[in-house]
């Protein structure tokens, strides 16, 4: 037969049959609570604490970079031949690049992401989403290595018979492909914002004689409207921060990046490069990574900035 602990069980008092919980009930769940609530803000902590450390990591070694490099030449010159034998350092070729191929991502990605969460939001039956959601999951799941070896050696082919111009290492496929990778969060993000726009606000517009796409367009992405935002803006995050897809397709030449056609480097291709390297500790040429990480590292904090900006000002509260 099973046993009762009677010493930390509450127990019944005499008045009324009230629960009046003993002392070493209580006791117990007051420890219970205090572990509970250290260990999360230990789990709190240690983020911050990781975040913290990278900044000072690039805050750090970016200083000692620019106490040799004029920021005004870093921010201005349009060349980046950090190796060469009169090193150049214009970080704007890489700028260019990275922005090149994210703006051909979010030019695929947008749309299609939009669409698709109308449709999962607003047109699929439930088992429909339920097949489709995993399958984006599991896009998301693929190693970025198979997607830049599919955009080298599967797509830029197929691509060259369209386009006879376009060049082995180019920016036009990685960026497609990056739109391809971005897609599920994308719409992951932007659909779950659509759901919790409230029923009522469809059946007003369905009485006042508005079809489902009509409802769609007009009453549920407005509605939606910081959450939706807030999607492009996470893609937008993802796709700059990209790494293996432009290291191996989009190539490493550091120009400036007006062609889409033609290869460029990125600022993340270039730190897979150079962290390749033989280059000695501290040396120029090598602190060069933390500069352009740095670099990298306000892009996406100014477009997270604009995500919780537009989300604050836009949000719909239900």
């Amino acid at each position: 037969m099973a046993t009762i602990d009677l010493a930390s069980a509450p127990t019944q008092g005499a008045a009324g049959g009230q629960l009046v919980a003993s002392a070493a009930f209580l006791r117990r769940r007051a420890i219970t609570g205090a572990v509970v609530r250290v260990f999360l803000f230990l789990a709190a902590a240690l983020s911050v604490f990781i975040t913290a450390a990278i900044v000072y990591i690039l805050v750090y070694d970016s200083i000692l970079f620019f106490q040799k490099v004029s920021i005004v030449d870093f921010l201005t010159d349009t060349e980046w031949t950090p190796v060469f034998e009169k090193p150049r350092f214009g970080i704007i070729t890489l700028v260019s690049g990275t922005l090149m191929t994210t703006l051909i991502g979010l030019v695929v990605a947008m749309p299609a992401g939009t669409i698709l969460s109308i449709y999962l939001s607003e047109f699929a039956g439930h088992r429909t989403r339920e097949i489709i959601k995993p399958i984006l999951e599991l896009l998301a799941g693929v190693p970025t290595v198979a997607f830049g070896y599919f955009a080298l050696f599967f797509l830029t082919p197929l691509f060259q018979i369209f386009i006879p111009n376009l060049s082995g290492f180019n920016l036009l496929v990685p960026g497609i492909v990056i739109g391809i990778m971005i897609l599920p969060y994308i719409v992951s993000v932007a659909e779950d914002a659509m759901r919790a726009v409230p029923d009522p606000l469809r059946e007003g517009a369905f009485a006042l004689g508005f079809t489902r796409f009509q409802t769609a367009i007009r009453v549920v992405i407005p509605g939606a409207f910081s959450g939706v935002t807030a999607a492009y803006l996470l893609g937008m995050s993802r796709a700059v921060g990209e790494t293996m897809v432009v290291a191996i397709a989009a190539g490493q030449q550091a120009t400036l990046a007006y062609n889409p056609l033609e290869g460029a480097a990125t600022i993340t291709a270039y730190i897979v490069q150079i962290s390749l390297g033989d280059l000695p500790h501290n040396s120029l040429a090598y602190l060069t990574i933390f500069a352009a990480g740095l670099t990298l590292f306000l892009m996406t904090l100014v477009f997270n900035l604009i995500a919780f900006w537009l989300r604050k000002k836009y949000r719909e509260v239900y």
